[in-house]
């Protein structure tokens, strides 16, 4: 899941059953039964295309199309011209809050709103514009030869660098769990993390200010902890997972782990909405293909009936087993980060340039 820095230039065409039109007018997509999917690229998409879309497609004698990285700049573009040619988008639950508050998505029609209730999906993760996709954690990944004996298990011990030497590496991005991590390091019971004590998270972080190292990509942070750069990092755990399984010395703590998850959702305006939503409905529906993308991942299924398909072994590497689930902490609370991204996002710059 690359993305941030990527989300304000335009998305790039990648190899796909079908050539999208990603500029210029819209495509002819309301004359033909097809579906363009956005995803933030890379391994975690062509695993999305290969289990998640392309079994419906052939089913229903679907085109599917594709297209990335997911772009909020671009497609709010798209939907204020009238040409949109973005069907099923992958998003961060914020984006979604604040863009179906603003007209910019498709509103999800009863029959997703009943299949998500009829499959168990969480409440928490869905809108009234989006269906989740994936949960993952914010977890604690680290070196497994610079920590062969202990590691830190939880944030206080990630903050105690006397105890555990070495860089600390950080995602730059305000929504990246690194604010939740400093007040539960700093004592916060995680009931009470929000509205977040910025000015005790900003205290908090200057004890190891010097020791932080600052990630833009997924390919970054495996980098840094690999490598032993920085041997701890606030991870992405299906980062972690993929380079784990690849023979990289590195594995997730998931002790006092931040949940969290993506979204799929469809701009207003898309010529196939209905078919979309036919997609959202079948992919709620059908925990092997859920399955099968959390086994190739490490992201895990949106349904209890997909987590119930993977072994206990195959469960362990995932954020929603019941292990991992006992030990979070917290889930991210987007309502609080949809009102207060922006403001932030100003005091995090001013405080990382200071």
């Amino acid at each position: 899941m690359n993305r941030k820095l990527v989300i304000t230039v335009a998305g790039i065409a990648t190899a796909s059953l079908a050539v999208v039109g990603c500029a210029g007018g819209a495509t002819d997509e309301a004359s033909e039964k097809s579906l363009t999917m956005v995803d933030w690229g890379g391994e975690t998409q062509r695993v999305a295309m290969e289990q998640l879309y392309q079994p419906w497609a052939e089913e229903f004698g679907v085109a599917m199309k594709e297209d990335s990285p997911t772009d909020y700049a671009k497609l709010d573009a798209m939907v204020q011209a009238g040409k949109v040619n973005w069907g099923t988008v992958e998003v961060e639950p914020n984006f979604t809050e604040t863009a179906c508050a603003a007209g910019t998505l498709t509103k999800l029609d009863d029959a997703v709103k009943r299949a998500a209730e009829e499959h168990g999906v969480d409440p928490v993760t869905m809108s009234d514009c989006g269906i989740p996709i994936l949960q993952y954690s914010f977890t604690i990944g680290y070196n497994t030869e610079k920590f062969p004996d202990a590691h830190p298990t939880t944030w206080a011990e990630f903050f105690d660098t006397e105890k555990f030497p070495g860089k600390r590496g950080f995602w730059k991005y305000a929504t990246g769990g690194i604010f939740e991590a400093a007040l539960i390091a700093d004592g916060v019971a995680p009931e009470d993390l929000y509205p977040l004590d910025l000015d005790r998270a900003f205290k908090k972080l200057d004890t190891i200010k010097s020791d932080i190292v600052w990630y833009d990509t997924g390919d970054q942070q495996t980098q840094l902890v690999a490598s032993g750069e920085a041997p701890l990092v606030q991870a992405w755990n299906g980062r972690i997972f993929k380079a784990q399984a690849s023979g990289q010395p590195v594995a997730n703590e998931y002790g006092e782990a931040l949940g969290t998850y993506e979204q799929i959702v469809i701009p207003k305006g898309y010529a196939n909405a209905d078919l979309a939503q036919e997609w959202m409905q079948w992919v709620l529906a059908t925990p092997a293909a859920q399955a099968e993308y959390s086994k190739q991942t490490g992201y895990g299924p949106v349904t209890p009936a997909a987590l119930e398909l993977l072994s206990a072994d195959e469960q362990k590497e995932l954020p929603n087993s019941a292990e991992n689930q006992a030990k979070m902490a917290a889930m991210i609370d987007y309502g609080y980060w949809a009102e207060h991204y922006s403001e932030v996002t100003e005091q995090m710059n001013v405080w990382m340039a200071g």
